[in-house]
């Protein structure tokens, strides 16, 4: 069994920073792309950034500029550094891992965490 854990969440001001976690746990063969997408309220999931394992990040243009994605696959964990949020920041953020189970086995499957409330006040 995967499990994806995030922490980090919480309520901050305009222009205030946080930074989430998210550890991957359990038995796997690799993890592939990991990423962070989010949700507000009455709107549909949408990417933030994700990152390969070789370092390749991508962005929402939303969150370019302002937000960092990093990984330490030592540690099977993907960080999301936000700075200078916004009101229109405020959702649930989920991280994403892709994973390969087994090495005889090349299908990757989709793992999601629990889901982590960032909210940002005027």
């Amino acid at each position: 069994q995967v499990q994806l854990v995030e922490s980090g969440g919480g309520l901050v001001q305009f222009g205030g920073s946080l930074r989430l976690s998210c550890a991957a746990s359990g038995t796997f063969f690799s993890i592939n792309t990991m990423g962070w997408y989010r949700q507000a309220p009455g709107k549909e999931r949408e990417l933030v950034a994700h990152i390969t394992y070789g370092g390749s990040a991508n962005y929402a243009d939303a969150v370019k500029g302002r937000f960092t994605i990093s990984r330490d696959n030592a540690k099977n964990t993907v960080y999301l550094q936000m700075n200078s949020l916004k009101p229109e920041d405020t959702a649930v953020y989920y991280c994403n891992a892709v994973i390969r189970s087994r090495w005889r086995d090349p299908k990757e499957y989709d793992y999601w965490g629990q889901g982590t409330q960032v909210s940002v006040s005027s």
